[in-house]
């Protein structure tokens, strides 16, 4: 792995700043937020600098139990060959489920399981032989954890390697969410995952509110975070560091600052980790530690910022992509909290049953470039493959769970429900945020932050999303003109010339609206 240096998470809203980042030496860009064809200017800039860039995926959901969409992965190597960059990204979760279709916005946990692991694996074979540079995986953060899971986060992510030679990307802030929110230990995930196949490092801010630590990217970095990097930079040098920020964003000398206390842990050696795991703030030098501000209380979802008039807004992703950051706050009832937080609250995952002889797979085997498996087949390259009849089964739990966040279903069994209620209501709030992002003008046209959340919430209970945030905006501002909402005229003939420029066509009437009605009823 080519070194890579300190980098940071490369955003519109902070372009200028990032121009003027001295030592900075990468970043990363979010790849379903660019075109290959039409770099934005700045992002040209710094590639014409000698800047690498490397693009971040995070909608191919390579965890689900699909294969990976062909034109996602077409357009994922062309942005990596439009960059020039040495690899791409992307996540061990799964976003989606194609019976039912539907979106979840966000990166959700796969099962520990031999049967997610298989699909996981031909997955990633399948994006290896398509994409034109090397991957990488990184762990993501999550709230709840699944039922009867076979493996450790560390078994899996080792085995995951050994059958694949994916390489990983280790987000020390995910590790210390699921920390608190899991009750993982993070020493144990490093100390069992092979740190040679290690990419680079994600780290980043958050807060804990009720004792449920929210991974917002809209926060300072925290000591006990650059105590997790200090504590994997005593076990090995990361090629590179890379520091991401999503929301909120601070002075530029504030992003210099953390960068500056980033690179101050990296290169203090393995001696500025001692004590990490019992005390991982402790391992920060401490002119970084006094120098990092104390995270700022979570702020209350309903806080939809409206945009500044002439503000650069945010581009409106691909259909079916996932926007970060991974976990937003979103508050639960105080009983709620409590039965949520604290560790050992969700299930023990067990011990890896021990495959049977002449069943382990080989370290770092490779399919032949260019070869797929064919349904029900098990491919022998890289060990066990997923037969169809594993696919299924991940494919029932996946929607059965995906069903109860987004569709209101039941919560399937052995999920803790106050968990997944939590959960529920984080992804409800998630997809207003980010459609008050990607479309600005709906809360204006409505009056506001709060009664544009308040109609979206409504909406939402009633509609998963299933084509990604720029048809679910569409579909909201359609839904509510069937209803002949707003009532103000004159917000109601805005909303229905802001529809009709980016849909191309009239709303459906009200009697349209009763005949989909009744079909589904009779469906």
């Amino acid at each position: 792995m080519a070194h890579l240096g300190v980098g940071i998470g490369w955003r519109p809203e902070i372009a200028d700043a990032i121009d003027r980042l001295d030592g900075l030496d990468w970043v990363e860009v979010v790849a379903e937020n660019i075109c290959a064809g039409h770099l934005p200017e700045a992002l040209q800039r710094l590639r014409e600098r000698g800047t690498r860039i490397v693009p971040h995926g995070v909608s191919l959901g390579l965890g689900g139990a699909d294969r990976p969409d062909p034109q996602k992965l077409a357009a994922l190597g062309e942005r990596a060959v439009a960059l020039g960059a040495p690899l791409v990204t992307e996540h061990i979760a799964f976003v989606r489920t194609s019976s039912p279709v539907l979106e979840a916005g966000h990166l959700l946990p796969v099962p520990r399981t031999r049967d997610a692991l298989d699909v996981l694996c031909e997955n990633v074979r399948i994006a290896q032989d398509a994409l034109p540079v090397p991957l990488a995986l990184e762990n993501i953060a999550a709230l709840f954890s699944w039922p009867g899971e076979e493996m450790t986060e560390g078994q899996f992510l080792t085995e995951l390697v050994e059958r694949t030679g994916v390489r990983l990307l280790i987000d020390v802030a995910n590790l210390h969410t699921n920390r608190v929110n899991r009750g993982e230990d993070p020493a144990a995930v490093l100390d069992a995952i092979p740190l040679e196949a290690l990419a680079y490092v994600h780290v980043a801010g958050g807060v804990e509110r009720d004792g449920v630590w929210h991974d917002t990217h809209a926060h300072p970095v925290p000591p006990v975070v650059l105590g997790l990097l200090a504590e994997l930079r005593s076990r090995v040098e990361p090629a590179g560091v890379l520091l991401e920020r999503d929301d909120d964003f601070p002075p530029e000398a504030e992003l210099a600052g953390e960068l500056a206390a980033i690179r101050e842990v990296v290169t203090a050696g393995r001696t500025a980790a001692e004590g990490a795991v019992a005390r991982p703030e402790a391992s920060v030098p401490d002119r970084v530690r006094a120098a990092a501000p104390e995270p700022k209380a979570a702020p209350e979802p309903e806080a939809i910022t409206e945009p500044k008039a002439g503000a650069q807004t945010a581009s409106w992703p691909e259909p079916g992509s996932v926007a970060k950051p991974e976990v937003l706050p979103e508050p639960a009832t105080q009983a709620e909290q409590k039965a949520v937080t604290g560790p050992g609250s969700g299930p023990a995952p067990q011990a890896a049953p021990q495959p049977q002889a002449g069943t382990q797979p080989q370290a770092g085997t490779q399919p032949q470039a260019g070869t797929q498996p064919q349904a029900g087949t098990q491919p022998q390259a890289g060990g066990r493959g997923a037969g169809e009849a594993a696919r299924t089964r991940v494919a029932l739990g996946q929607a059965a769970l995906l069903s109860a966040l987004v569709a209101g279903t039941p919560v399937p069994e052995g999920f803790d429900r106050a968990r997944i209620r939590v959960q529920v209501r984080a992804l409800a709030a998630k997809r207003a945020d980010v459609v008050a992002k990607v479309a600005p003008e709906l809360p204006g046209i409505l009056g506001g932050r709060a009664p544009y959340r308040k109609a979206f919430l409504a909406y939402a209970k009633g509609r998963p999303m299933t084509a990604g945030y720029r048809r679910d905006a569409l579909d909201f501002a359609e839904d509510l003109l069937i209803q002949d909402l707003p009532a103000d005229p004159a917000a109601r003939r805005r909303l229905t010339a802001w529809w009709r420029e980016r849909a191309g066509a009239r709303p459906p009437r009200r009697i349209v609206r009763w005949a989909r009605t009744l079909a589904g009823r009779a469906a």
